[in-house]
This record gives C-alpha cells, sequence and structure tokens, in this order.
C-alpha cells in the first residue's frame, strides 16, 4: 500500500482504470465488425506522426492523433472511392507510417529521441495530459455507447435497417473509425505501438468464451481488461519489468486457463 502515496504509481493506476475502459469499448466493436488489421495498421501508422512530432519540436501524441485520424480515413477512402483493396491500403499506410517516423526521427537535431517508451510503453511515465486526454476518451466512450448503443450497433451490423430508419449510417461509421485511431494513440503510453494491439483483442477473445451478446461481451470485455491492467502493473513493478509487456502477458495467460478450463470442462462432461 506504500505504492500509492506516490504520484507516479497513482497515475499508471488511473491510466489502467481509463485505458481499461476505452480499449474495452472500442475493442469489442472492433473485434465484432472484424477491423483487427485496419486497427493494427493505424497503430503503426501512428509511428509516423510520433517522427514528425519530433521532428517539428511539438507534441508528438498531438502529432500522432492527427497523423492516425488522417490514416484512418485515408484507409477508407483508397478502398471505398479508389478501387483499392482494402488490406494494401492498410499495408500502404502501415508501411508508410513506419518509415516517416524512422526518417523523421533520424533527422531530429540534437540528441536522438526517446522512443522506448512510445514502442513498449511504460505506464509509470504517464504525466497528467495522458491522464487528461485518456480519461475524456474513456468518458466520451462511456456516454456514446451508453446512450447510442442501439445505433451503433444498427449502423455497423444492419446497414439496410438503420437505412430504413434513417440513421446517418456513413456518420456514424467514420466517427467510429475517429474513436478507433484517437483510443489507439491515447494508449501508446500503457503498452506501446508493438504491443498495443492485443490489449484490443484479448480481454475480447476472453469474454467471448463466455459471452456472445455485445452487450455482455463489451462490460466483460472492459472488466477483464481493467484487472489484467492493474494485474499487470503491480507486477511489473515488484518484478522490476517492462509494464506494458507483463500486461499483455497477464492477458495471455488468463485467456489461456479460460481456454484450458473450459476444455476439461467439455472433456469431463463428455465423460459422464
Amino acid at each position: 500500500m506504500d505504492l500509492l502515496r506516490y504520484t507516479f504509481f497513482q497515475h499508471a493506476l488511473w491510466a489502467s482504470l481509463f485505458t481499461g475502459i476505452a480499449c474495452g469499448i472500442v475493442g469489442t466493436y472492433i473485434v465484432a465488425r472484424r477491423l483487427v488489421f485496419i486497427s493494427g495498421g493505424i497503430t503503426h501508422a501512428s509511428f509516423g506522426g510520433l517522427g514528425l512530432g519530433f521532428y517539428l519540436g511539438i507534441n508528438p501524441i498531438l502529432s500522432a492523433t492527427i497523423f492516425s485520424v488522417a490514416s484512418a480515413f485515408g484507409v477508407e477512402w483508397l478502398s471505398k472511392k479508389q478501387g483499392v483493396r482494402e488490406d494494401s491500403a492498410i499495408a500502404a499506410f502501415w508501411s508508410l507510417g513506419m518509415a516517416l517516423g524512422v526518417i523523421c526521427i533520424y533527422l531530429t537535431p540534437g540528441y536522438t529521441p526517446n522512443i522506448s517508451g512510445y514502442l513498449f510503453g511504460n505506464i509509470l511515465t504517464v504525466t497528467t495530459s495522458d491522464l487528461l486526454m485518456i480519461a475524456i476518451v474513456a468518458l466520451i466512450l462511456l456516454l456514446s455507447f451508453a446512450f447510442f448503443m442501439n445505433t451503433i450497433l444498427y449502423s455497423a451490423f444492419d446497414r439496410e435497417f438503420a437505412q430504413v430508419k434513417n440513421l446517418p449510417v456513413s456518420l456514424i461509421e467514420h466517427l467510429m473509425m475517429f474513436a478507433i485511431a484517437v483510443t489507439i494513440v491515447a494508449s501508446i503510453r500503457l503498452v506501446g505501438i508493438m504491443l498495443l494491439l492485443s490489449v484490443l483483442t484479448l480481454p475480447q477473445m476472453t469474454a467471448n468464451l463466455f459471452f456472445s451478446r455485445f452487450r455482455n461481451l463489451l462490460i466483460y470485455s472492459v472488466i477483464i481488461g481493467i484487472l489484467s491492467c492493474f494485474a499487470g502493473l503491480f507486477l511489473s513493478y515488484y518484478l522490476n519489468i517492462p509494464s506494458g509487456a507483463t500486461i499483455i502477458f497477464v492477458q495471455v495467460i488468463l485467456f489461456l486457463l479460460c481456454k484450458t478450463g473450459i476444455f476439461l470442462q467439455q472433456r469431463t462432461i463428455k465423460r459422464v
């Protein structure tokens, strides 16, 4: 309990809470819509924004947010308006972001920026501005899904019915893509670019072992995400190992334990 006296650890706990909420909500939408690949593309494309931020001397998180949002809409524009296959468009922005990031960081005058915290995460270095950003994102997502859950679901999984109801389907899809991009950038300090996709999918995979309805899947994905972030955070502190990798490790172990338990239970039932 002495850890709770330290400001940096308090920030890390709050960041774990808000990141678990934001990634749990957005990750459920990503998994349900099968947007995992495009989310991976946006995640890695954000590295280009980080590099631009360091080179131009501006906040790298701000530049990464702008670049990620532009990449998300760029993928949609190429795939839907220009006839380019979606996987090819994603690969193009993925590669562009990584290449641009490396070039800009190399050209940045002075000392080479320390980017390990952005690549692999270091939640113990979360600043007040980082915490405020992820808190705002989590709050907006909570309110949006609390009041407009059915509207989002209709637009995502039954476009014809949504259009009959005169719902702004295209606008909702664009807003959700914007939310995905912003959530990804806001969560970078937790586990880093290289591991972030796992936080958006592993809690959902674990929850999906027990639930199939979207609402239940969303709720329990958030719970699993928060608890695994807390567990990984405390474990990484006491073992003195990177927090981001530890959080992912905890989520993987939890999924394997649940999967093994269900498998053993099914075998027992068959024998009976």
